[in-house]
């Protein structure tokens, strides 16, 4: 059996304990200073704080987003090298999530952009899993469902759980959903996209 349209998920860690406590502080300094960031989550029913749409110069307004982006511009060029691309990706925007409790975020692709990914920087017992939904779903019109231990590459969705350090990244146009917590601390990361 030949493995036709593969879906490429890059996953490595970043195990700089001391950078991700310096995220971490940053995270939730921004999240008690940033007015916009606040109102634009709580207009949106954002359960707890993200930058997303509030604040878009973090690597030259703090240093550990200026060595975070130089460590995501490394596996960037890297994933892109095993993708196959003649490009080099450019960081374009990079924000941070704090997600409280049973917070989730809905499913959705980032246009405009050619990868995406998150950086966890605090995932306390019982963050809810990213999933990954196989792009092909919506053309499975008569597909019978999949036996529950199937093959990762087979399933039409994928859970991936958070846990600290932990840097994912995707081709842009993967759908992909932030399932509900059910853990009572605060889900930290670091979004982004390059184009």
């Amino acid at each position: 059996m030949r493995h036709l349209f593969a879906t490429p998920l890059y996953e490595d860690c970043l195990a700089d304990e001391a950078l991700l406590a310096e995220l971490a502080h940053s995270i939730r300094s921004l999240a008690e200073d940033d007015e916009a960031g606040k109102r634009w989550s709580r207009e949106h029913a954002y359960k707890g704080y993200t930058s997303y749409a509030s604040l878009d110069d973090l690597p030259s307004r703090d240093p550990a987003f200026a060595d975070l982006k130089r460590a995501l511009n490394r596996h960037a060029a890297a994933f892109a090298k095993a993708l196959g691309w003649a490009v080099k990706p450019k960081l374009d925007s990079l924000w941070v999530n704090m997600l409280r409790g049973d917070g989730h975020h809905g499913a959705h692709i980032h246009p405009h952009a050619i990868l995406s990914g998150t950086l966890y920087v605090e995932t306390p017992k019982g963050s809810g899993p990213i999933r990954f939904e196989d792009p092909r779903l919506p053309m499975m019109m008569a597909a019978p469902m999949r036996v529950p231990d199937a093959p990762e590459q087979l399933r039409q969705f994928v859970d991936v759980e958070p846990e600290p350090g932990l840097l994912l990244m995707w081709e842009s146009w993967l759908r992909h959903e932030v399932r509900p917590g059910k853990g009572r601390g605060e889900r930290l990361s670091v979004s982004f996209n390059f184009a």
